[in-house]
């Protein structure tokens, strides 16, 4: 019998026998990069767990985040070789539906990690945090922060891409509803229409695009005092570049991620708050969800109440607020990565 996993409630059930053996079951990990800290844990978790269970691990990454053609190559190269399945974070979470199709019509199970794909059902699962409620935590505390004057602010979002894939839409509006804000359409992003929010600009998840981004939206208007960004990486250039304006001290950034830099931005005041996430536990249960699959048929079950399995989301920050509830940055980095 499967050992049912528990986190948030057990993600998938018991089956029964029709075992293959592990040696002769492989399978792929595609990421967005194999730069980004995030990233690298979630290959690291895959890599241990795969091992752990006897299973043959091959691994892809795009050359930067948003190389949707490595991925469908990847994908390609992963059903020719008769992977059983594929754990993915996609680049373009809509444009890499059909490939995805194909690989499921070759029967091989596909876990998006972390970045839903758009429909959430092109996956057989997706393994993530609620991408949604890490925007809404660091939004209602950047608001509670900021108290009175959250009504005058001056909000910058620095998001991830021109495809605005699922994880980009769902933290930038949870974000905007956490401050307050009306966001209109949930599935867009910039249809919004409070005066408060200066612009949007793209980073592509990495500390060159997060500067770049930010002296863009500063050269609209040099008085932002809010910046929420995609994830840490952007984050630290968004920084940089507030900086070299002197105006890091009048600026409150929040992001997504948890990993170990971000968190020791939080504790250096750098980031104001960061909802933290777990990488390596969506690689894992992946693994483990492929090995499943391929001894007996059995697939993930979804978190109860939601469309994916839930894999944890916690706020850090140095500065709690009262009905926004969070950990410290020395908790933080306890339960870090990267």
């Amino acid at each position: 019998m499967l050992r049912k996993l528990l986190l948030a409630g057990s993600f998938m059930a018991a089956m029964g026998a029709g075992q293959a053996l592990a040696a002769d079951v492989s399978a792929c990990l595609i990421t967005k990069t194999d730069i980004n800290p995030f990233f690298v844990k979630m290959k690291e978790g895959a890599a241990a767990k795969a091992g752990e269970l006897g299973i043959e691990l091959q691994t892809y990454a795009g050359k930067i985040d948003g190389d949707h053609e490595t991925q469908v190559q990847a994908i390609e190269t992963c059903i020719a070789s008769g992977a059983k399945g594929i754990l993915l974070t996609a680049s373009d979470t809509k444009a890499i539906v059909p490939v995805v199709k194909k690989a499921r019509d070759a029967g091989l199970l596909v876990i998006a990690l972390d970045t839903p794909l758009e429909p959430i059902d092109a996956a057989d699962a997706t393994f993530a945090t609620d991408n949604f409620k890490a925007g809404e935590l660091i939004g209602a505390w950047a608001a509670k922060s900021l108290g009175d004057k959250a009504a005058d602010a001056k909000i910058a979002l620095l998001d991830l891409a021109p495809s605005a894939p699922s994880v980009d839409v769902l933290r930038d509006q949870g974000f905007l509803k956490g401050f307050g804000i009306d966001i209109k359409d949930a599935n867009k992003i910039g249809d919004e229409e409070d005066a408060r929010i200066v612009g949007h600009d793209v980073t592509n998840g990495n500390e060159e695009g997060g500067r770049k981004a930010m002296e863009n939206l500063l050269q609209r208007d040099p008085d932002i005092n809010v910046v929420y960004t995609i994830n840490e990486p952007a984050a630290a250039g968004a920084y940089e570049a507030l900086k070299s304006f002197g105006k890091e001290s009048d600026v409150l950034i929040v992001s997504v991620d948890g990993g170990c830099p971000g968190v020791q931005n939080v504790k250096e005041g750098v980031i104001g708050a960061t909802s933290q996430q777990y990488p390596l536990l969506m690689a894992s249960l992946g693994i483990e969800a492929i090995k499943a699959w391929a001894d007996s048929g059995a697939k993930p079950e979804n978190s109860p109440g939601l469309d994916f399995f839930n894999t944890g989301v916690t706020l850090i920050t140095d500065k709690p607020v009262d009905g926004v509830e969070s950990i410290d940055s020395a908790e933080g980095l306890n339960k870090c990565w990267g």
